[in-house]
């Protein structure tokens, strides 16, 4: 069952309970006419007004306690529902996002809107509009012919509503999409604030921003138009409505086919059954944003990386195997990798080597489980690495990607991947990244604050903070894409020795790089090119055989795809 369906079904279930109350309540002023003019004036009886009046009194003191408690439980269950579904959508949000998803980028806001729709009179007056059935009912019940035309001009105000969604839905969903575009367009270019500012770009991107927002704009004229002409349509439709059953009700009454007290009560009840369905049309576009909110925050929880529970898997040793993996992009057709296989033992190391754009960074994503390969498979443990659930993956996987990113906190928060800060695991990592002495130097040491860019901290120690956080916590398969790329001969020498030190303890660990520094530190090497794997085996080989093909010689013997365990343990123990 969708989550979604689960969050919202209680609470709509007790505003609907209320609505029930509500309307059946919102009776009594109907027959407290239809009373007053046909028995209280008839009699001229002083008890039974008194009893009317006392009777209708307190009805309406009930009346006004639940409307206020149902507006009340709807404003509670739209924050009970904002505050169930934020994590959910968050958490689902940062796996698409991982995966350069950005088609549900405003699902936050989705979840803002959702809670709005909670506060809007239009939810409540999709509650109360059914009971237009009933309202019209009782109306028969006075007279047919009286019911007749409630029941016509029940249809023709539906009929109106109905129209109104048909003219405004597209609009409403375009106007949404291009407000979408425009926001993250401007969220995007204030990342690249720094360039921005630099290069003297503000006033070209400001107009490019404006000119979405144009776009957004002449969108919102149309619907804003419609939306008030129907509003007002709708309204003066009501008014025709009531003074041409005024006038029936008057025809009955002269024809003696009805009472003066039957004509009153059937004006109110059908003010009362209208009423919602001119709220729903003016409140449609509340209504309308709130349902694609709805939709679009289904779609999100519905994938099945969301939608479905993983069981918990043991610890894995790092034992890694990358089986036939062909990549393709999303919605694209090019192929970023094709056909790479390979097997590495838990406390095997490779180095990917290759020109730019030959796969190396997405194969390193592929290898920890942030990618999905379009077809192959990516296994640890001899487990897809679809099937672990992340949470639990998560702590044994190190990974620093080569745009490096810090969170907003502290040195030690970033270390402690946002967790509990355990002091002594925190200095381990830092001393295992060979980054103790550097982070004691700042100003604040392990304490000091950095924002979401590490704007404090220069290239080269943001990256081997980022580091020491990829081996926080004794992960079995580490990963780093290009981690030398702004280190100095210190901090690059500092690398080589933490990931010689995670050899030593038997972590599998994957290195993408250009240099020879690190290269020299792995036990294998895979050298990419155009998507493909050129040479696979162990280093020293693989770079003899990269020499041989640079100077055009025969090439030498290197061990090929895909490399098999036992080679590797074979050479370990050699």
């Amino acid at each position: 069952m969708n989550p979604i369906n689960g969050l919202l079904r209680r609470p709509l279930l007790h505003v609907a309970a209320f609505s029930l109350a509500v309307n059946l309540l919102s009776l009594v002023p109907a027959l407290y006419m239809l009373q007053i003019f046909d028995r209280v004036l008839a009699s001229r009886s002083h008890e039974t007004l008194a009893m009317l009046v006392l009777g209708a009194a307190i009805a309406l003191a009930m009346l006004l306690g639940l409307d206020y408690l149902r507006a009340r439980l709807q404003g509670v269950a739209g924050n009970l529902v904002s505050d169930a579904l934020s994590p959910a959508v968050a958490k689902a949000l940062i796996a698409a996002r991982s995966q350069g998803d950005r088609s549900h980028a405003e699902s936050l806001r989705d979840v803002a809107t959702l809670r709005g729709l909670f506060s809007a009179q239009g939810l409540l007056a999709l509650f109360d509009a059914p009971w237009l059935l009933v309202f019209v009912g009782v109306i028969w019940l006075f007279h047919p012919a009286l019911g007749i035309a409630a029941a016509a001009s029940a249809a023709v105000m539906l009929l109106l509503a109905y129209f109104n969604d048909r003219i405004t839905r597209p609009g409403i969903e375009a106007l949404q999409r291009e407000a979408a575009v425009a926001g993250c367009y401007l969220e995007s270019s204030l990342a690249n604030a720094e360039v921005a500012q630099a290069l003297g770009m503000a006033p070209a991107l400001i107009d490019r921003w404006r000119d979405l927002n144009r776009k957004v704009a002449d969108l919102q004229r149309p619907i804003a138009r419609r939306t008030v002409a129907m509003a007002a349509i709708t309204r003066a439709l009501r008014q025709v409505i009531q003074i041409a059953l005024l006038a029936l009700g008057a025809y009955l009454v002269i024809t003696q086919e009805a009472t003066a007290g039957i004509m009153i009560a059937t004006t109110v009840l059908l003010g009362r059954a209208l009423a919602p369905v001119e709220q729903i049309v003016g409140c449609w576009r509340v209504l309308a944003e709130g349902r694609a909110a709805l939709a679009r925050l289904r779609e999100l929880l519905e994938t099945p990386a969301n939608a479905l529970e993983r069981m918990p898997l043991p610890r894995p040793s790092g034992a890694l195997s990358v089986q036939n993996v062909i990549y393709r992009p999303p919605g694209s057709d090019r192929v970023v990798l094709q056909g790479i296989s390979l097997n590495l033992a838990a406390g095997d190391s490779l180095a990917i080597i290759g020109p730019s754009a030959a796969g190396k960074s997405t194969l390193a994503r592929l290898m920890i489980g942030l990618w999905k390969p379009s077809s192959g498979m990516v296994r640890i443990d001899g487990a897809d690495l679809s099937t672990w659930p992340r949470e639990s993956l998560g702590p044994s996987i190190g990974y620093m990607p080569q745009d490096v990113e810090l969170f907003a906190g502290t040195v030690a928060d970033n270390i402690a991947r946002l967790g509990q800060v355990d002091s002594g695991m925190v200095v381990s990592a830092a001393k295992r990244a060979r980054v103790h002495e550097m982070i004691l130097s700042l100003p604040q040491g392990y304490d000091t604050r950095v924002d979401a860019r590490g704007m404090q901290l220069s290239p080269g120690q943001r990256q081997r903070i980022a580091l020491a956080r990829a081996i926080y916590g004794s992960p079995r398969l580490v990963v780093l894409d290009e981690p030398n790329s702004n280190l100095d001969g210190s901090g690059e020498q500092a690398l080589a020795d933490a990931i010689v030190e995670l050899r030593n303890e038997g972590v599998t660990v994957v290195v993408v790089t250009h240099r020879s520094t690190l290269t020299r530190q792995m036990s294998h090497m895979l050298a990419l090119e155009g998507g493909r794997a050129t040479h696979l085996g162990p280093t020293a080989q693989v770079m003899v055989a990269l020499d041989r093909q640079r100077r055009g010689a025969p090439p030498a013997n290197v061990v090929q795809m895909p490399l098999p365990a036992s080679t590797a343990r074979a050479e370990k123990a050699s």
